[in-house]
């Protein structure tokens, strides 16, 4: 691979390690002190863990040791026969069960946040403090679902995905013929990102085949395919969440984002959270602005 460009604030992290979910590979990297308070920092959909190269140091500088894990079809996590919301969650709590099993600190950004906020919601004995990054449930994207219907819904889900993995089966994803087009590709998506950092990302997170640079990212997973799960679903749950919460929104909508709102959220909201709508910040609020989301989540997880 090409040498990595550099990019203000960001640093590889201090240690790589596997871990076995259910016979699954999942790559797990880690920032800080080895002896420092672990907290568990997951990262959104169609990213990896190394996205949190800036964001990440400034935890752990901040007396953190920052676990964080490509989640599976991500990254160099391996593969999986099927993607799914409770499967991503699993892995989430075989990341954990390595770290101890006292209570910890999560940090998620977009389906890392929902995902983990899914897990404090499943295991909150496991949990101190819950950060959510513009990983919140909207209740735009897709109508309601009856409690009766979730049955079928996994049955229709689980045939949807079959059926959408035997069509998938030996696609690739388009090849870039260099790493500043991969960038400028996901420019597309990540509009407020600048190229610097694109470029950082694409050098950091693409493989090198025959045929040029592709994303390390299964070919198979698509957006909307974590299924059975709506986040209607995790909107009704969210007042259940007992542990103090800390989330923030954008306020500039993007292809990626989820445009959820805090009107949304308000009469979803549990006792000791707090929402935050960060002005003039796109979905990835961790990488457009580091050190203003890092210092009011170290001030959270240190009151």
């Amino acid at each position: 691979m090409p040498t990595t460009p550099p990019y203000p604030g960001a640093r590889a992290p201090d240690r790589r390690r596997d871990v076995d979910a259910a016979g699954l590979r999942i790559a797990v990297w880690e920032w800080g002190d080895a002896a420092a308070p672990p907290l568990l920092l997951a990262h959104g959909g169609f990213d990896f863990a190394r996205t949190f190269e800036v964001f990440a140091p400034l935890l752990a500088d901040g007396g953190w040791r920052v676990v964080s894990w490509d989640q599976r079809g991500h990254g160099d996590s391996e593969h999986a026969a099927l993607y799914n919301w409770d499967a991503d969650a699993r892995d989430a709590l075989a990341v954990l069960d390595t770290i101890g099993r006292d209570p910890i600190p999560f940090v998620g950004h977009s389906k890392g946040g929902s995902v983990l906020m899914h897990l404090a919601d499943a295991c909150p004995h496991r949990v101190s403090r819950l950060v959510n990054i513009d990983g919140l449930p909207s209740r735009q994207r897709a109508p309601d679902v009856a409690e009766h219907e979730r049955s079928k819904l996994l049955a229709s889900e689980l045939a949807g995905w079959l059926d959408h993995r035997r069509q998938a089966a030996g696609k690739e994803r388009k090849p870039a013929a260099t790493l500043d087009e991969l960038a400028r590709r996901r420019g597309r998506m990540n509009p407020r990102l600048s190229i610097e950092w694109l470029r950082h990302l694409a050098a950091i997170g693409a493989r090198r085949d025959p045929d040029g640079f592709r994303w390390k990212l299964d070919p198979t997973m698509r957006f909307g395919g974590f299924g059975p799960w709506r986040p209607e679903w995790a909107l009704q749950r969210l007042p259940a969440i007992a542990v103090p919460m800390l989330g923030f929104l954008a306020s500039v909508s993007e292809p990626m984002g989820w445009d959820t709102t805090e009107e949304i959220l308000a009469p979803h909201r549990p006792a000791n959270a707090v929402f935050h709508t960060v002005p003039d910040t796109g979905h990835f609020l961790h990488i457009e602005r580091p050190r203003e989301i890092a210092e009011p989540v170290l001030r959270f997880l240190a009151s």
